[in-house]
Formats: C-alpha cells, structure tokens, sequence
C-alpha cells in the first residue's frame, strides 16, 4: 500500500463545487477562496467542539479568516464593479 494520499481522499477532505455564476477571473478566484473560508470554519468548528482548542482560541482564528476573506473580497470584486448593482 502506498503512503501518497489518494486523489479521493483529497476530494473527501477537501471537496470542491464547480462555478456556475457569471465568469470572470476575479469572481472564479474569489469563489475558490470562499470554498476554502467554509471548509477551515468547519475544521476550526470541529476542533472547538471536540475539546482540541478553547472557544477564544477558534474565535480568533475565524476572525483572521474572516479579515482574510474580506480583504480578498476587495482586490478581486471590488475593484471590478465599474456598474454596482442597484
């Protein structure tokens, strides 16, 4: 049996959703960050709950994943909104 992870493993662990809205480099981008935000909240969460770190401790940690997600928000979608949405 070999030690490199299986390409399913991976897909279990880490799944990934396809794209369906409007395409362009920056909302393609932003969405994979967004699926990567969700599953560390999820990671961070199970840890909280299991008793691996305290409550303060995952609060924190979302914190910084949510000024992350906000700050990546900015550079690939704000920028590009020359016609906001009403």
């Amino acid at each position: 049996m070999s030690d490199d992870p299986s390409p399913s493993k991976d897909n279990f662990l880490y799944p990934k959703s396809r794209y369906r809205g409007e395409f362009t480099p920056g909302n393609l981008a932003f969405n994979g960050n967004l699926q990567e935000f969700a599953q560390r909240i999820s990671i961070i969460c199970n840890l909280e709950t299991s008793g691996k770190i305290t409550s303060i401790d995952a609060y924190g940690r979302i914190k910084d994943l949510w000024k992350q997600l906000k700050l990546s928000k900015k550079n690939l979608l704000d920028d590009q909104d020359v016609n906001p949405r009403p």
